[in-house]
């Protein structure tokens, strides 16, 4: 009984020193420039432990080595997405963009982008400390505006906690939207070569007039429709580039960040 208990432990050691030797064998495949192998080994942390920033981070530099930039480019956006300060990756992210193929106008409003770029600066418990923070100081003027004798001080305690007020209600606004950015999986990389934009969910005729974009591209997932019957793809999705009309594309053509 004893020596099947220490038979037992010795799996169970095994298996988990195994498990954690794994991204070291990642990290190691990388740097010695067999990329492949390296992507395979990402692959199977990010399978085994769940999302990782830094792991991902690792898989599009992987990616980048083997001259797949679509992969890189979402893997870079998801390692930003569970960790907006990653500030490696973003800054891959835009070395990478900026040599695609591809140079989508921003359509987007200037308000938009600037909530877009406050929301993706912190994670979604740093805003939510924010916000907590910004509560207390706003009940610190409350009451200053109440208990206090001095004149002055009432006032700034008056005018800072109308001020706060609307600082605590976009806090707020920010870590709900941050929150809600990590489990937003409506928008995709293009991950094929190139692809077509068409009017309808269905392969286009040549007379038709089609937009193609090609590989690395983001684009805004709005609907889907299932194509069974179409021998292409059995899925089409409608999508917007940066606020401009919406056009279906194959769905076996992106892949969904």
């Amino acid at each position: 009984m004893k020596n099947a208990i220490l038979s037992i432990f010795s799996i169970l050691l095994f298996c988990s020193t195994a498990r954690a030797v794994e991204p070291a064998l990642a990290d190691s495949a990388y740097n010695n420039e067999q990329y492949g192998e390296a992507i395979s080994l990402y692959t199977q942390v990010l399978a085994e432990y769940g999302a990782s920033s830094d792991v991902y981070y690792n898989l599009g530099n992987a990616y980048y080595r083997r001259g797949n930039v679509a992969q890189a480019i979402l893997n870079y956006e998801r390692a930003l997405r569970v960790d907006p300060t990653n500030e490696d990756a973003r800054a891959n992210l835009a070395f990478v963009k900026a040599r695609l193929q591809d140079k989508i106008e921003d359509g987007n409003s200037f308000f938009g982008n600037l909530h877009r770029d406050v929301v993706c600066t912190f994670s979604a418990n740093t805003w939510a400390w924010v916000a907590l923070i910004s509560f207390i100081v706003l009940c610190a003027a409350v009451a200053l505006y109440i208990f206090s004798g001095n004149v002055l001080l009432r006032k700034v305690g008056f005018f800072g906690g109308i001020i706060l007020v609307f600082v605590v209600i976009y806090m707020l606004i920010v870590a709900s939207d941050a929150r809600a950015r990590i489990n937003d999986h409506s928008e995709a990389i293009v991950t094929s070569p190139a692809t077509m934009l068409n009017s309808s969910p269905r392969q286009p005729k040549q007379t038709e007039k089609v937009v193609p974009i090609h590989e690395g591209t983001k684009v805004k997932i709005i609907d889907s429709i299932a194509t069974p019957d179409d021998p292409v793809s059995p899925r089409y999705y409608k999508v917007r580039l940066n606020g401009s009309t919406p056009a279906w594309l194959r769905a076996t053509d992106v892949e969904r960040i």
